[in-house]
């Protein structure tokens, strides 16, 4: 190895295989994902000193109901702070019946999705603000073309790819390692959605039965 090992950005990963009531029932609580999340993070401190970010997703929403939420946060007690904040929604209904119904929490609370990351960032480049700090998002009105990113890199050609990506036609919002990257993931993520829809549309499928297609048969 040419680098040395060093404490860099830490990642947890969660993903419930089971619905939220699964939860709810086993272990008292449909918030075991945050938990553990928490758990995750607070072991890893060491290896963000500068900020955090968490990301949750919902799957199979329904249409009209906000499904990506994210918290980030920088400054002392980042880490405290993002957590309380979010479980702050839900010690507010300390005695309600609905915080024991999982369903419900599912259909009206944000953070309660079956997909949950966290990032704690160390910085190496760029500043510390709170836009630096991961999950970032890509998001669209279509379902299938949104996307969410935390690393722990260094890209030694970001120019050359950012100049790839303003010859395709696009725009991004700043020249940075992490943006550059999000932006050539989406980029395949756009044409992949496409070559789907290009495909199924002359079947006479409708556009919400492409969608069901895209989400079993996506390739990038």
């Amino acid at each position: 190895m040419s680098d040395q090992v060093k404490h860099e950005c830490g990642i947890a990963l969660i993903r419930l295989l089971k619905p939220l009531s699964y939860y709810q029932e086993t272990y008292g609580t449909a918030l075991y994902g945050l938990n553990k999340l928490r758990l995750l993070m607070q072991k890893q401190r060491n290896r963000g000193q500068d900020g955090a970010g968490v990301v949750t997703i919902k799957l199979n929403p329904k249409p009209g109901t906000r499904y990506i939420s994210r918290k980030r946060r920088i400054g002392r007690n980042y880490l405290e702070n993002i957590f309380e904040s979010i479980f702050k929604r839900f010690e507010s209904m300390k005695g309600d019946p609905r915080l024991q119904d999982a369903k419900w929490l599912k259909k009206n609370k944000a953070y309660t999705g079956e997909l949950l990351l966290g990032h704690l960032r160390y910085g190496t480049h760029g500043n510390n603000s709170i836009e630096t700090c991961h999950p970032f998002l890509r998001q669209n009105n279509w379902i299938s073309r949104n996307l969410v990113l935390a690393g722990n890199f260094n890209l030694t050609n970001v120019q050359e790819l950012f100049n790839e990506l303003v010859e395709l036609g696009q725009y991004p919002k700043e020249v940075s390692d992490t943006v550059t990257v999000l932006e050539k993931i989406g980029h395949f993520l756009d044409d992949e959605v496409q070559r789907l829809i290009d495909w199924y549309k002359p079947d006479g499928y409708s556009n919400e039965e492409i969608n069901e297609f895209i989400f079993k048969n996506l390739d990038i």
